[in-house]
């Protein structure tokens, strides 16, 4: 997988890009962010280990199809390891972040 691409290019560019699906760090994020917002909202009636769980399940199963109808990845395994990786080193840098707490 792709990770976002770094914000080198001018304010056109970036425009440009983003029609055409392509997401820089900031749209990254903001895409990201409505993820999160979901997970807030669910976490009203929903308790927290198990809303997370149902969220690496939807990212696992989205995350296969576009194994397999998008990249046309042929090794899974491979696939799996990258995305495993990924995963790893992101769960990694946000369990550093000092300013998660428990009032978010």
């Amino acid at each position: 997988m792709d990770e976002p691409k770094t914000d080198t290019k001018n304010r056109k560019e970036r425009r440009a890009a983003r029609k055409e699906g392509e997401l820089d760090t900031t749209a990254f994020l903001k895409v990201a962010d409505k993820f999160i917002d979901l997970a807030n909202r669910e976490n009203r009636t929903v308790k927290a280990t198990q809303l997370h769980m149902a969220f690496l399940y939807a990212a696992a199963r989205y995350s296969a199809f576009v194994a397999k109808t998008v990249t046309n990845a042929e090794e899974h395994e491979k696939f799996v390891t990258h995305m495993v990786g990924q995963y790893r080193e992101m769960l990694r840098q946000h369990l550093a972040d000092e300013t998660l707490d428990q009032s978010q």
